[in-house]
């Protein structure tokens, strides 16, 4: 079967491989979709952590299943799904707790072990999420869209106040799509213009900040002087990430979505000053698939413009390059496998 390797950063090959068999509690699924995301696009530069090459990438996918066993999920031959990337022990004090996501012996399709960019896999049926009615597109996205849900809900977002979104690449724009479907007044900054012209058309968001041109009082302006009470940083940019920590207001929260291969720090009397709480968020879980779904299906939550360039896999090889140019203009890519 058709299998797109990254032997090593910079490089991908297409190989053959032999379709795998279903193991015990296992399905066999044909992959769909491939959606690609920073993982993969750092993978391909040498700077994703926890990586080891060769690696067949692909972790955000749209499925359809070809082989399943007796199950009790309501699961079936033909069946299209998304896919739970995320491989947890589930005997970890993590997993006790019911924090999966945060698993010690943690291993994530496509980043510690072999993905999705191949014509069939097998994953554990545990992990398979189906809808009747959303696009393979749409299930390609879920994965991305719970790095969102789960970071909100981590940030326990209210109605009506005002929450910062720093960096409008895919991950900031999950997070500005669950902040708003919390009832969050969203701000979004960022330096590239746009990435901020397509959050003010295509998401809505009327509060734009361009973070070259005086964000500070843009911002200050914005919430009358306080600042907001959540700011979620989706930048992975050390520079901005420590910068992050002057914008919530007293008693508000910072969550860090994205992370940098190096130190975050900040002044500590300020920080205490505000008392403000500082959050870390880290992949999702199965109830933020669940309901991410459920949210598609009703039409709450849309991301069918965020996808704006595509491959199929026979030219994913000569395409990847050019979606790491910012002049390319992508939001987000696709790769059709089947």
């Amino acid at each position: 079967m058709k299998t797109v390797v990254l032997e090593e950063p910079g490089r991908f090959e297409m190989t053959d491989t032999p379709e795998p068999s279903a193991e015990p509690g296992h399905a066999l699924v044909r992959v769909r979709r491939v959606g690609i995301c920073g993982t993969d696009l750092h993978a391909y530069g040498g700077r994703q952590p926890f990586f080891d090459y060769p690696r067949i990438i692909g972790h955000e996918l749209g499925v359809e299943i070809v082989e399943i066993g007796a199950n009790d999920l309501g699961l079936a031959v033909g069946d299209l799904c998304a896919v739970e990337p995320y491989l947890e022990c589930g005997a970890c004090i993590a997993c006790c707790r019911g924090r999966t996501n945060c698993c010690g012996h943690l291993k994530v399709l496509g980043v510690h072990t072999d993905g999705g960019m191949r014509e069939v896999i097998s994953v554990p049926i545990n992990k398979l999420h189906k809808s009747t009615t959303v696009s393979l597109d749409q299930l390609a996205l879920v994965e991305t869209l719970g790095i969102g849900h789960h970071a909100v809900s981590r940030a326990e977002v209210e109605a009506s106040e005002h929450v910062l979104v720093i960096g409008a690449g895919p991950i900031g724009l999950t997070v500005v799509a669950f902040a708003q479907e919390a009832g969050g007044r969203v701000s979004v900054m960022d330096v590239n213009a746009g990435r901020l012209a397509f959050c003010r058309e295509a998401l809505g968001v009327e509060d734009i900040i361009d973070a070259n041109d005086n964000p500070d009082a843009r911002l200050a302006d914005i919430t009358s002087g306080e600042g907001p009470t959540v700011v979620f940083d989706a930048t992975g940019n050390p520079a901005s990430m420590n910068a992050a920590f002057k914008y919530p207001a007293a008693t508000g929260k910072l969550v860090f979505v994205s992370l940098a291969q190096t130190d975050v720090t900040f002044n500590d009397p300020e920080f205490h000053r505000r008392e403000l709480t500082v959050y870390a968020t880290r992949n999702s879980t199965a109830a933020d698939f669940r309901r991410i779904i459920g949210l598609l299906e009703d039409g709450s939550v849309d991301t069918r413009s965020w996808i704006t360039h595509r491959a199929r896999i026979d030219d994913m090889i000569d395409a990847f390059p050019t979606w790491l140019d910012p002049a390319s203009g992508t939001v987000k890519a696709v790769v059709e496998v089947a």
